[in-house]
């Protein structure tokens, strides 16, 4: 597997981040890649954060990088696009310490919901 900055995920990421007001995720501490190589067929995108015990040992703040799935994240519509990186903002939670927020919370319900949200707040600019 190969690993790439996605700086324009990371603009667009940060960009939906201040539309909805996700004021608990601090932008200066998201990155985005893109990977290529991978053989799964289901996972578009993941949310890995550095956690607790990492922090720790490298005497740093929370941290949350956004793997986009190249392979299948690059045949969505941008609509698809945008609720995939509304869905995993949505695992980071409030505490943005390094843990997740799981799919009984996060799921295509509320990740629905939040999409409506960012359209319409984008609507009104």
């Amino acid at each position: 597997m190969k690993y790439y900055p996605a700086f324009d995920m990371e603009l667009k990421t940060k960009e939906i981040i201040r539309t909805l007001r996700m004021q608990h995720v601090r932008e200066d501490r998201i990155a985005c890649f893109n990977s290529k190589g991978t053989s799964t067929k289901n996972i578009i995108a993941r949310c890995h954060g550095l956690s607790k015990i990492q922090q720790l040992g490298l005497k740093t703040e929370p941290f949350y990088v956004i793997e986009f799935i190249s392979e299948n994240f690059e045949k969505l519509d941008d609509s698809e696009k945008i609720k995939t990186i509304i869905h995993e903002l949505m695992h980071i939670p409030n505490n943005f310490g390094g843990g997740f927020r799981h799919h009984d919370i996060v799921n295509r319900k509320s990740v629905e919901k939040m999409y409506k949200i960012y359209l319409e707040l984008k609507n009104k600019f």
